[in-house]
């Protein structure tokens, strides 16, 4: 499970911004963001699991941030492959070939959502939308384990924070970065009332309903800020967690396109 606040063309100064917490079982191994090369050559910047291989969310060189979130279903389909390879395929293939690719085999993963994003543009494609593959143009984007910009409490409440510190922000990136941190920090779950039904049961809606989740054997384990400047400064930060929202490493890139 992830969310992902994404803002193409919000601010003159911060032309793309990604903001997005990646949950997760603190038993599967995983590597921090780094640098490395793929199979196929291609230098991105990434966390990798070690488990099933591949990745969450991708950062190229060239500023375009690629992620994956799966689809919350009550009784998931087992895909043939893992949903990690596509951020990577996504940075690797151009979209036409890619959606080409994934609509001849929509079995070949299990629920999923992609997005590729670009400081003017991007796309997004997921297996469970009646019409997969669309553009996504200037605006603010909230994804989680749903369609794009399901109107769930937390991307609700992610959303509009995350924009008014897009708004708020001055030429310090760290200072945002900072700032995007402790706003995907809420724990705030919830009402019952306003709960989606995916099929999990009541007990774990209530878990997951709040944007950044603190448990024992299931939570946020990382909490990663992207942001392009109008200059084409690129940093990204990564924060990771443990249990019970223990802060563990944090990590820094900084280059420029």
């Amino acid at each position: 499970m992830c969310t992902i606040i994404f803002a193409i063309g919000q601010s003159r100064q911060y032309p793309l911004v990604v903001a997005a917490n990646r949950d997760e079982f603190y038993r599967r191994p995983t590597a921090a963001m780094d640098w490395w090369t793929t199979d196929n050559g291609q230098k991105v910047l990434a966390g990798r699991d070690l488990e099933s291989g591949g990745t969450w969310l991708a950062v190229a060189p060239d500023g375009r941030v690629t992620a994956v979130t799966n689809v919350r279903e009550g009784s998931p389909e087992a895909g043939r492959c893992s949903r990690g390879e596509l951020p990577l395929n996504a940075l690797n293939q151009p979209y036409s070939e890619l959606k080409e690719a994934l609509t001849s085999e929509p079995g070949r993963y299990a629920g999923f959502n992609l997005v590729s994003l670009a400081p003017d543009s991007g796309w997004y494609y997921s297996n469970r939308d009646a019409h997969p593959g669309r553009q996504v143009f200037r605006g603010i984007y909230g994804l989680s384990n749903h369609l794009l910009q399901t109107p769930w409490p937390k991307l609700l409440r992610l959303r509009a924070a995350v924009s008014r510190s897009i708004d708020e922000a001055c030429a310090d990136t760290n200072a945002l970065h900072s700032q995007l941190i402790s706003v995907l920090q809420d724990t705030t779950p919830a009402p019952d009332n306003q709960l989606p039904d995916t099929g999990v049961g009541i007990d774990t809606e209530r878990v997951l309903s709040s944007p950044f989740i603190s448990g024992e054997h299931y939570g946020t384990r990382a909490t990663t800020i992207v942001t392009l400047s109008a200059s084409g400064d690129l940093q990204v930060t990564e924060q990771s967690w443990g249990p019970f929202a223990q802060k563990l490493e944090k990590r820094k890139f900084r280059w420029q396109r």
